[in-house]
């Protein structure tokens, strides 16, 4: 167990993809906590000499955070939020956009479009948790509308979205707020205010994880026949070229003034959980986890209560079946989690110390004990040579970065 930063401030790590692809950085955000997005710096560590670098500072009042890293290159995707922010328009979750950096240089990963008509590859609100798809072709991301957001709040529902290597997207600026992006970015979950109770319709799509490069699967909210928040897992497929992400559906890519954006035609979400009937019926969101497709993409990890109402982790087949519980620990898995490079282990908080279980027989082996503190539930993520392990904890007050072998 070893401590790697030691700056009396806090270090944020994004839920996964943090390390670089040669196992040397990891990299973070300063926000004073994971909640208040107040950081002025994205920066990375080296995990051997200590060593810090900033990879970028944000200028005229603008503030960033929730760094993830490309597979195979040195290049950052992080939220940005506004410059020069005021009264009318500040930080928000439909205020807020993604950003790649690159050896110094900087690009807006999605464009900003909220004067009609509206661009089609362009959003109209803010983009959140950018993750690069296996190969770093496409990078996910989590949104929420201005549009309709400024028309009424209950129209602005969390989705899914997905930046395609297909622009650029440019904006003739209409609006201070505008600007063009690098990526053609859609949605491509489907959500309704007003689902319909005992269907599969949701209100609300979040937590997504990469199935290898051409799917992505989320957590859903649907509604039980008594009207009770169920959450489930979902997945959808993805178009497997540029002529697909670029068709529309029976509504516009880029939306109306009543409409969200809408998914490229033939993106059709589809349920992987059916948990209605179960004792503890629904996906967990505390702790807060992300779903986790194995490296095969044969497999989504997600976490669920069992029939004591024990937080445990669970598997279930891309293509949909019977889940099946993996870890059947007494007092519960306590954080996010993530896949060894191998997809045999899956890593999380458990016992208040750093866990793997085996991804077959659900063994649990700790690798660490003793911690003056309990490691934050927010992020456990493996390096890409497997040979690592990365997690929070506090230290005098501070949010620090440790790590320890994982002996795989």
């Amino acid at each position: 167990m070893k401590q790697i930063t030691f700056t009396p401030r806090n270090h944020q790590l994004t839920n996964t993809n943090t390390w670089t692809p040669d196992s040397n950085w990891l990299a973070f955000d300063v926000r004073p906590s994971g909640a208040s997005f107040t950081g002025e710096t994205i920066e990375r560590v080296n995990v051997h000499t200590g060593e810090v670098q900033v990879i970028y500072r944000a200028t005229q009042g603008a503030h960033v955070g929730v760094v993830t890293v490309h597979p195979c290159a040195e290049k950052y995707v992080f939220i940005h939020g506004p410059e020069n922010p005021d009264e009318t328009w500040q930080y928000d979750f439909h205020h807020r956009r993604g950003v790649i950096a690159e050896q110094g240089e900087v690009a807006n990963l999605d464009a900003m479009d909220i004067t009609a008509p509206y661009t089609p590859g362009a959003l109209r609100g803010g983009s959140h948790v950018h993750i690069f798809s296996p190969n770093g072709q496409y990078v996910s991301f989590t949104y929420n509308d201005h549009v309709l957001h400024e028309r009424d709040l209950a129209l602005d529902l969390r989705n899914v979205g997905v930046a395609a290597p297909y622009g650029p997207v440019t904006v003739t600026p209409q609006h201070p707020r505008e600007y063009s992006g690098s990526h053609w970015c859609v949605l491509v979950s489907r959500t309704t205010p007003t689902p319909q109770p005992g269907s599969d319709e949701i209100n609300r799509a979040y937590e997504e994880g990469w199935v290898g490069d051409h799917a992505l699967a989320f957590i859903g909210d649907t509604l039980a026949v008594d009207g009770i928040k169920i959450p489930e897992l979902f997945i959808v497929e993805l178009p497997r070229d540029e002529a697909a992400w670029k068709t529309p559906s029976d509504t516009p890519l880029e939306g109306t003034a009543s409409t969200l954006p809408a998914p490229p035609a033939g993106v059709m979400q589809r349920r992987l959980t059916f948990t209605h009937a179960r004792r503890f019926p629904g996906l967990m969101n505390v702790p807060r986890h992300w779903v986790r497709s194995n490296p095969q993409a044969t497999e989504i990890a997600f976490l669920m209560r069992d029939d004591s109402g024990i937080v445990q982790l669970w598997l279930i087949p891309v293509q949909g079946g019977e889940p099946r519980q993996l870890t059947r620990h007494a007092t519960g898995i306590q954080s996010a989690f993530n896949w060894h490079p191998s997809g045999k282990w899956l890593g999380f908080v458990a016992d208040n110390r750093i866990a793997c279980c085996n991804a077959r027989s659900g063994e649990i082996t700790f690798l660490t004990q003793n911690h003056s503190n309990p490691p934050s539930a927010d992020a456990v993520v493996f390096s890409p040579n497997g040979e690592y392990v990365a997690w929070m904890e506090d230290v005098d007050g501070f949010r620090q970065l440790w790590l320890t072998e994982t002996g795989r």
